[in-house]
């Protein structure tokens, strides 16, 4: 057996046991606190002057301690490197051990081992299969062994076929072993494993020895980079020590022991004996050191050394201080029950901030000026406190107990606020009248003496309210008890009041733009010192500023009534009577004030109703005016009987007439631009509705069966900015009991999402089961609008109905001058089956003229028709697009009375034009009053027909 013959894997680098090694001998060094030594905010302290060569600094305790360091990191890696070869041995022993058994089990159990065994040729199977297996394993050779001893395969050929004499009693007994001993080739590792057969008889022996030696190599291979990485560790070690040891030399001045024994007695003098306060304190706000002055003059706790200043029980204003880089000069500090001067330097020459030294001088002397400088400053922060908190609404009222309340406790024990009523209602008051009611009253208990909210006082003359009053000043009764003259209001109540505890009095007026809104009474009570002049000042300036806050909320309280006034004179008080839409509407007013969103309702000839709801930017007087102008337009306009296109195009050119002749003079800002408007028709004949926009939201259209879907035309600027650009319609049919739902933004607005998103959670909440517009109007704005809206919402829901068909009553007309006369008796007959025959004289009067008219004038087709609303409606079309009007004939005319006819004995007539032509309607009452008042015969009417003038 050659044991060394073979060659074995590389071992594992141990570089990481290397690396900790290294890490471990610069675990050592430690960090001193920042700004500690004096550097700079780079850690460089300013250049100290060289020492004379053979001066302490050639003996420095920074040079001692870089040497210390060296020797430890050089025996902690020297350490390391030993016990990393030592380890590495270990594992190399075990390796091979592990390497040899589990090469001999592999093989020994390898299937058909024991059959060829038993062959005829064993060794020329076996052989170069062993080989493989040996050169895998990385091992110096796999025998296979029989009983008698005889190789059957070897990493020497030569050997295979002899006896070879090897410690294999115990293998051959059935169990597998492995052992080390040193041969000729050096320390050895074999192992033998028994083949068994299927009986569990041994047939043979495998054997798989190694030399150690062979896996010494890898390691050997390993050790120079275990060498240079120890010496790396050692010089990044040594450079690491050097440079550290530099800091300390630096930090320490190169001084040696005697110098630093000097040092540590001034510091020792410094701490104990100095009858001056000293804080150091880095540039993080903690406390790095405090004598015995500091600690009793700012009473710190023991363990204040190392804590953060704030956190020491200081007063915010010194705490400040000391947490900041600013250099202070003399400062003055209450802290601690004392009054304490602050100097603060930083302790680097050059100004950059480490650390900083404060000293702190006992100046208790000064109370008396601290205490007056307390006050003062007090009192600036309860004007600047009550500045804030005065005027935070435009209400009188609230402003009042914002006046009140801030007073209280800061000022006086009790304040109490009384104004005049005009003031309440937003009017100028008529004079000083010393008649006025309690608006607000802070700090007192339900018990108190003093009159309640909302109590009319009449002050009597005499008492200091009276005289603030009257005279416009401010008046101190110092010693209620002492005084008589406030007690002459009521005598009862006077001795509640002192009994109460109240003994000090300051009544000031309130006054703004040299009007007398009221009156502010401050008191105080029990231990409270009396008012005082100093008092009078303060008490003054508080009141000058609420009472320009009352009086600008007075003013915008009466232009809020006037808004509020113009706006509900403006909107539609009732709905119009007719017959072709169920409307339910709602109209919600903004926090902010007075808006101007609109609706309007307006009933239109032919069974056609119009709808329009329209918004205008902005809140307050203007917006309401604005809109007012905005909707009496439209009711012109609608009178006309235009289009919606049409319409919208008119009241585009008239908002920008009216912003470029408001943008000449000097209120420019207050024009129309900005407003939007929806105008949409529906015709209960036809079922359809016409819409229209100028920059406004679309109308939504709920069927019956629940679907929703938005009536989208095509999109217009708002008025005023159409720059002549034509404004397009859009018609579509709706079923009978169709919902046509008009809004304003401020319903899609009401939540903060946008607008497509808005779209469709109006969808949502508009659609499901059938309801009535009242009950949809209360869904909507329930699931839309928030608790306060920001903008005005009007809504409007309108239920579709259809004019029934036995209420309708159409012909085409030849155009033929003979084709009148029928037209006229079928007239007649259908007025009969609507009871309605004593309107027919004047519809066929009517009729006779217009058809006339269309024939003589008109272009073909020309139609007829009646409807029976609440009113009888006669319609005469034809493709013309000629209008007539009405004119006084003279007596030698032989024409021109036609039309006069028709306008007396009609309520009302018009023409409105479509794209096929125009139509001519008329409107009677079905009440019969009817035909002028002097009303002539038949004959007498008849002989005056004659043709309509164009």
């Amino acid at each position: 057996m050659n044991p060394g013959a073979g060659g074995g894997d590389k071992i594992p680098p141990t570089g990481p046991r290397a690396g900790r090694g290294a890490g471990a001998s610069g675990s050592g060094t430690g960090r001193r606190p920042p700004g500690e030594d004096g550097a700079d905010a780079r850690g460089d302290p300013p250049p100290q002057p060289p020492h004379p060569p053979g001066s302490s600094a050639d003996r420095s305790f920074a040079r001692e301690v870089f040497l210390l360091q060296l020797v430890l990191v050089v025996l902690l890696v020297t350490g390391a490197v030993v016990a990393l070869v030592v380890q590495s041995q270990r594992a190399t022993l075990a390796d091979a051990r592990h390497r040899t058994l589990a090469a001999a089990e592999s093989f020994a159990h390898a299937p058909g081992l024991v059959a060829t065994l038993e062959g005829d040729a064993p060794s020329a199977t076996l052989q170069p299969l062993a080989e493989e297996a040996r050169t895998a394993a990385g091992i110096d050779a796999l025998i296979v062994y029989r009983l008698d001893g005889t190789a059957l395969t070897h990493s020497e050929t030569s050997q295979v076929g002899k006896y070879v004499i090897g410690p294999y009693a115990q293998a051959a007994e059935g169990k597998a072993f492995t052992s080390t001993f040193d041969g000729a080739l050096g320390r050895s590792v074999v192992s033998a494993v028994p083949v068994k057969d299927a009986d569990g008889h041994v047939v043979g022996i495998v054997a798989a020895p190694v030399t150690v030696e062979a896996i010494h190599k890898s390691v050997h291979h390993e050790l120079p980079v275990i060498l240079i990485g120890a010496a790396a560790a050692v010089a990044l070690a040594a450079g690491c020590a050097a440079l550290l040891s530099r800091r300390l030399r630096r930090q320490t001045r190169g001084l040696g022991a005697a110098e630093m024994t000097r040092m540590y007695e001034h510091h020792d003098a410094v701490l104990h004996a100095v009858r001056e306060g000293v804080l150091i304190t880095d540039n993080g706000g903690r406390l790095l050191l405090a004598n015995d002055e500091a600690r009793r003059l700012l009473d710190l706790p023991a363990d204040a050394e190392g804590r953060r200043v704030d956190a020491i029980g200081l007063d915010p204003g010194t705490a400040e201080l000391l947490a900041s880089d600013r250099i202070a000069d003399d400062e003055v500090h209450r802290t601690a029950g004392r009054l304490l001067s602050l100097n603060k330097r930083p302790t680097t020459p050059t100004g950059v901030h480490g650390t900083s030294v404060v000293t702190l001088r006992d100046t208790t002397e000064l109370n008396a000026l601290a205490g007056r400088a307390e006050l003062a400053r007090a009192r600036l922060k309860l004007l600047y406190d009550a500045g804030m908190l005065i005027g935070s609404t435009l209400d009188v009222v609230r402003t009042a107990e914002e006046l009140a309340q801030a007073a209280v406790p800061g000022f006086a024990d009790i304040a109490t606020v009384e104004l005049q009523d005009p003031v309440l209602h937003g009017d100028a008051p008529a004079g000083a009248s010393t008649e006025l009611r309690r608006c607000a009253v802070a700090g007192l208990a339900e018990d108190h003496p003093l009159y309640p909210v909302g109590r009319l006082i009449d002050f009597a003359p005499g008492t200091p309210m009276a005289a603030g009053v009257r005279e416009g000043r401010s008046v101190i009764e110092a010693d209620l008890a002492a005084s008589t003259g406030w007690r002459t209001q009521d005598l009862e109540r006077a001795q509640q009041i002192l009994d109460y505890g109240i003994h000090s009095l300051m009544a000031v007026p309130l006054q703004a733009r040299g009007v007398t809104l009221g009156l502010v009474n401050f008191w105080r009570t029990h231990d409270s010192p009396p008012f005082d002049e100093e008092d009078l000042a303060f008490a003054k300036e508080v009141g000058g500023r609420a009472a320009v806050c009352i009086d600008n909320a007075r003013r915008y309280s009466r232009e809020h009534a006037m808004a509020e006034t113009l706006q509900r004179s403006l909107m539609p008080r009732e709905l119009p009577a007719q017959e072709s839409l169920d409307v339910a509407h709602r109209y919600l007013p903004a926090q902010a004030g007075v808006g101007g969103d609109w609706f309007d309702v307006l009933p239109l000839p032919g069974a056609r109703v119009a709808l329009v709801v329209g918004d205008v930017v902005g809140h307050g007087l203007h917006a309401a005016v604005t809109m007012g102008r905005l909707r009496i337009a439209v009711h012109n306009f609608s009178a006309l009987d235009l289009a919606p296109d049409e319409l919208l195009s008119h009241l585009d050119d008239l908002v920008a007439r009216i912003d470029d002749q408001e943008g000449e003079g000097p209120d420019s800002a207050q024009a129309m631009t900005g407003a939007t408007c929806f105008y949409a028709v529906y015709d209960a004949v036809a079922g359809r509705v016409s819409a229209a926009t100028a920059g406004h939201p679309p109308m939504a259209v709920v069927r019956p069966d629940g679907t929703v879907a938005f009536l989208r035309p095509p999109v217009s600027p708002p008025l005023g900015l159409g720059a002549g650009l034509p404004v397009e319609a859009v018609d579509l049919a709706v079923p009978e009991g169709s919902r046509l739902v008009l809004y304003t933004d401020g319903l899609l607005a009401a939540r903060d999402r946008d607008v497509d998103v808005a779209l469709d959670a109006l969808g949502e909440a508009l659609g499901g089961p059938f309801r009535l517009p009242e009950a949809t109007c209360d869904d909507v704005l329930g699931s839309m609008v928030v608790e306060r809206p920001g903008d005005d919402i009007a809504l409007v829901v309108a239920r579709t109905r259809l004019l029934a068909r036995d209420r309708v009553a159409e012909w085409e007309v030849a155009n033929d001058p003979e084709a009148v006369s029928p037209v006229r008796r079928a007239c007649a007959r259908q007025l009969a089956r609507w009871d309605l025959e004593h309107l027919a004289f004047g519809t066929e009067l009517i009729l006779s003229e217009l058809i006339t008219n269309a024939v003589r004038y008109g272009v073909p087709p020309i139609r007829v028709r009646l409807l029976l609303t609440q009113s009888l409606v006669c319609e005469v079309s034809d493709g013309s697009s000629t209008a007539p009007h009405i004119r006084r004939a003279a007596d030698t005319d032989e024409g021109g009375r036609g039309l006069f006819l028709v306008a007396r004995y009609a309520e009302h007539w018009g023409t409105r034009y479509s794209a096929r032509g125009k139509t001519i309607w008329t409107s009677q009452s079905l009440s019969g009053a009817e035909g002028p008042a002097d009303e002539a015969s038949e004959d007498d009417l008849l002989g005056e027909w004659d043709d309509l003038a164009l």
